[in-house]
């Protein structure tokens, strides 16, 4: 082999080895960070941290980062501009914002319930009854002296549902020495609730993460239509990471994840603190969606 041969070669080699080094240690070393506003019930689960480990493992260089917030602040951030994507379960809410142009191509993940919850011994006995019935029968007691009800305070997906209930009851218990507004997430709420034997609604999955610590309340009120719960996430519009937030979308729906979803809290729990979309037809899922995007809470 000519020298010149052995030169070029040698050359290609090294260019070769140039490339293969720059891609390794600049282009896969590269991370992106996708900043993810999310609904409190999803984080104080657990359940996004085993969704974003399985999925940095198809792709290590997106890092998302949750932003724990309730449904409304996460909307609100999205329309400053400070969030790449959504994940929230308060639809009148996320029409306004579909409407408004801030987010877009909504994709339905999850689903569970929200429960009424209360003491024990059920001072304001609403045990069985509908939500609406419930409402009425704890303004009721309220007013009587005989019990405490914590809202959350926050305009988040709980919240909200619970100001559709009360105005569905006809009533406005804002401002009464019973109501309690903790303006806190979902965990908290119940703490305080627990702390102070209160009435208060919940979503199940976070009910059951802390059942152990919630000594004092027990479940009183579910399975009502107006009680269902769905999980969207939505891509925010401007944001400059929309391809890096679309793969996570599209892991949500995968089958990978969809199984983690339905066997998440089963080993725990004894059941799923959420139920995977897949486990529901689409059809349905989209119009539970649309009928609780029609409720006004205001």
């Amino acid at each position: 082999m000519s020298r010149k041969i052995l030169a070029l070669t040698v050359a290609i080699i090294i260019a070769i080895l140039a490339t293969y080094l720059f891609y390794k240690y600049f282009y896969l070393s590269r991370k992106t960070v996708v900043i993810v506003s999310t609904t409190t019930s999803l984080y104080a689960t657990g359940l996004l941290d085993a969704l974003a480990e399985k999925f940095q493992e198809k792709h290590p260089n997106i890092v998302l980062n949750f932003v724990a917030v309730g449904s409304g602040e996460a909307l609100k951030r999205a329309e400053k501009g400070d969030a790449d994507l959504v994940l929230v379960h308060a639809p009148n809410l996320e029409k306004k914002y579909i409407e408004k142009g801030v987010i877009f191509n909504r994709t339905i993940f999850a689903y569970n319930f929200f429960i009424i919850v209360g003491p024990k011994d059920d001072p304001a006995h609403i045990a069985g009854l509908d939500p609406v019935e419930a409402f009425k029968r704890i303004f009721e007691a309220g007013e009587e002296g005989k019990i405490l009800f914590v809202s959350r305070g926050d305009l988040s997906g709980t919240h909200v549902r619970e100001l559709i209930l009360w105005k569905k009851a006809g009533l406005d218990p804002h401002g009464r020495k019973w109501y309690i507004e903790s303006g806190t997430g979902m965990s908290e709420t119940l703490m305080i609730a627990n702390e102070k034997k209160a009435y208060t609604l919940s979503d199940i999955g976070t009910f059951l993460k802390f059942q152990k610590q919630l000594k004092e309340l027990k479940i009183l009120v579910s399975g009502d239509t107006l009680l269902f719960n769905t999980y969207s996430a939505y891509l925010v519009k401007g944001s400059s990471k929309l391809k890096e937030a679309s793969l996570f979308i599209e892991f949500l729906k995968s089958s990978e994840a969809q199984e983690l979803i339905a066997n998440y809290g089963v080993k725990d729990y004894g059941m799923p603190l959420f139920y995977p979309a897949s486990s529901k037809p689409l059809s349905y899922l989209e119009k539970a969606w649309e009928l609780l995007a029609e409720e006004s809470y205001e």
